[in-house]
């Protein structure tokens, strides 16, 4: 979806077109304020405003149309269960709980807690997020 000011358009072109900031070969030409484009076949596209400096000035975007991957389908109504394996017996004459050593944690100095009192795991958890969204616009286009 476009959306823009009359004073702009939208023009579609060639990849030699958009490269240079021109429409010698227009592929098609939108006006109005708010357009739609169906993206429906792989590939990439290029978009500009025709208006004399806007597309130097940088209003301009390459859209890279990944090809649709089919989704496995199932049954309606079944639900996916990945298998579980039964935990195995112990073998005879391994030792139990109460045969085991008792293990304890060194203790030492805490960790300095980082300047805003969050933890490392609250940053990492942002990093993650951060880094999903991004590889998930990747594959989008």
């Amino acid at each position: 979806v476009f959306s823009y000011s009359p004073a702009h358009d939208v023009v579609e072109v060639s990849k030699a077109d958009y490269d240079a900031c021109t429409a010698s070969k227009v592929v098609a030409r939108y006006t109005g304020g708010k357009t739609t484009v169906k993206l429906t076949t792989a590939g990439k596209r290029y978009f500009i405003c025709s208006i004399t400096g806007h597309c130097d000035a940088g209003m301009k975007l390459q859209v890279n149309v990944a090809a649709a991957t089919a989704a496995p389908t199932k049954p309606r109504g079944q639900r996916s269960v990945a298998p579980v394996a039964a935990p195995a017996p112990a073998p005879e004459g391994s030792a139990t709980d109460e045969q085991l050593p008792t293990v304890s944690s060194p203790t030492g100095t805490p960790t300095p807690s980082s300047p805003s009192g969050s933890g490392a795991a609250s940053i990492g958890a942002s990093a993650a997020v951060a880094l999903a969204m991004g590889m998930a616009v990747a594959l989008a286009m």
